[in-house]
């Protein structure tokens, strides 16, 4: 791939600088279009060292609006990072709408130096790719703009500004031992970057190759790409506002179209089959809750030390009792080793970011737990339901949602999911119990109400939320919970087997 790219294209300092001063003036503009139509960018910088990546992102940065973008630049993970999935750093990176976010590296990283320095193993190579083309499919589909520069230059090329920089006592530090073996090892290295070239060269997230060998034609190239693919996306985006704006076409009924027949229910429900007569006895509660928490207060403290994250997810229906069920599992637990995470309406910089952005932010580091009270579920619940999002944001989010849980649990995360169910009987009585008790009547909304009136809608989506999203690496769990005792024992036997079965497989290895 990569020895058909013709380095020997040259641009002349008098045509550079006419093309260079359109460039900078467009650049400058679609920033401020960018800004107002509140589209997000991300431009992506990789390729080979000493290619003049530095420089580039001098050049293309100078005509813009310092208070509008932010760079970053990506070495080893630190200590903290190496805690978490290998994404988690850069998703917390995205930029907010409006904003350009600038990578000196990035993601890649996984599948290029650290592949070479043998940092990245064969196993997590397998999945690194998937995990890569998922992010940027996910960020893209939700409105941002990616674009990706590989820079390119020969060995001969490589050596000589390695050299140049090498003599240079201001400039000596910018060359690592790493960047020489690189150099002495130029066709293997440029086999593994031709590997990702080829594995994550997707329509949504194409890579543009730059011939890197003359600078003056890198910046333009550079330049009049970004140019280009911000002119479109903001044409589309002007496509997509005028659209809205127009008022929907009138629906009308077509003669003859009622049903001819009795309404058949095709729909399949997890939660028809729950059995919400199980119930526990007070004693029988008493004694196995004291058992389980002393066993997870131990599990606890074993999974610090083998430095496993877990993540506990609760949904269910309100009043279905997920924050008795949370007091419960985390009473014996260091509160040092686990967090909480009660999920509300997303505020306005979380609603400036993709909805999964808030989430990346909170998972736990290798060793602890976190725990949600409602969490990245509400985007195929409540904001299907209540139209807070459109329906192909949610109905591309049960895979968004999988590919997340998947790349936590590739990091070795232990995820659990409760939906706790309790039938519409079951929840009127606890509303009501709510209203007549005044320590307990803050937890009762007229919002609550409302949402009983749509009982068989939200009953609708869950079904297909258990459905698509119950995998082997993040079940769903369902919870009879008309009985709370019967409940919060569940949740607490299903957390100890899980724990107890991840640090069995790790002690078989």
């Amino acid at each position: 791939m990569l020895e058909q790219i013709d380095l020997s294209k040259k641009i002349g300092k008098k045509e550079y600088r006419q093309l260079i001063e359109t460039l900078n003036t467009r650049l400058s503009s679609l920033q401020r279009e960018c800004k107002r139509l509140n589209i997000p960018v991300v431009i992506l910088f990789e390729g080979l060292g000493a290619s003049g990546k530095g420089t580039m992102i001098n050049r293309l940065i100078a005509p813009l609006d310092p208070r509008g973008f932010q760079v970053y630049a990506t070495g080893r993970e630190g200590e903290e990072e190496q805690m978490r999935p290998f994404l988690w750093r850069f998703w917390r990176n995205i930029p907010p709408k409006g904003r350009i976010a600038i990578f000196d590296r990035g993601w890649y990283r996984k599948v290029l130096v650290d592949r070479f320095d043998q940092k990245t193993s064969p196993e997590q190579l397998v999945y690194a790719y998937d995990e890569i083309n998922e992010f940027e499919k996910q960020i893209t589909a939700d409105g941002t703009v990616l674009i990706k520069f590989f820079l390119y230059i020969s060995k001969e090329e490589q050596k000589k500004r390695l050299d140049k920089l090498l003599a240079d006592k201001e400039a000596a530090w910018r060359v690592t031992k790493d960047d020489i073996k690189r150099n002495k090892q130029y066709k293997e290295y440029i086999v593994m970057n031709e590997e990702m070239l080829e594995k994550t060269d997707m329509a949504y997230a194409p890579w543009n190759v730059i011939e890197a060998m003359n600078r003056r034609f890198a910046a333009v190239k550079i330049l009049s790409a970004v140019v280009e693919q911000l002119e479109n996306s903001i044409r589309q985006k002007n496509k997509e506002e005028i659209k809205e704006s127009s008022p929907a076409p009138a629906v009308t009924a077509d003669v003859g179209q009622e049903a001819s027949g009795p309404e058949i229910n095709l729909q399949s429900s997890s939660l028809d089959k729950a059995d919400l007569t199980l119930s526990l006895a007070k004693d029988e509660y008493n004694i196995k809750l004291k058992e389980l928490q002393n066993k997870i207060s131990d599990l606890h403290n074993q999974l610090y030390r083998k430095r496993i994250p877990v993540i506990i997810v609760f949904e269910g229906w309100d009043a279905g009792g997920k924050g008795g069920a949370i007091k419960r599992l985390t009473q014996r637990m260091d509160p040092r080793g686990y967090a909480v995470h009660p999920t509300a309406s997303p505020n306005d910089i979380e609603k400036a970011h993709h909805y999964l952005w808030r989430f990346w932010n909170t998972f736990p580091k290798a060793g602890h737990i976190s725990i949600y009270d409602r969490s990245w579920y509400g985007r195929v619940m409540v904001e299907r339901i209540e139209g807070f999002c459109t329906i192909d944001e949610w109905k591309r989010a049960y895979q968004e949602i999988n590919d997340m849980e998947k790349q936590c649990a590739n990091f070795g995360a232990v995820i659990l999911k409760f939906w706790l169910h309790i039938d519409k009987d079951e929840q009127e009585k606890r509303f009501n119990e709510r209203m007549q008790n005044p320590e307990k009547q803050w937890k009762i909304t007229d919002e609550d109400w409302r949402n009983r009136s749509k009982w068989n809608l939200y009953k609708e989506a869950v079904d297909e939320m258990l459905v698509r999203t119950s995998t082997l690496y993040a079940p769903w769990i369902i919870v009879e919970g008309n009985s709370k005792y019967y409940a919060r024992i569940k949740v607490l036997e299903t957390v100890v087997n899980a724990l107890e079965d991840k640090l069995a497989k790790l002690r078989g290895h």
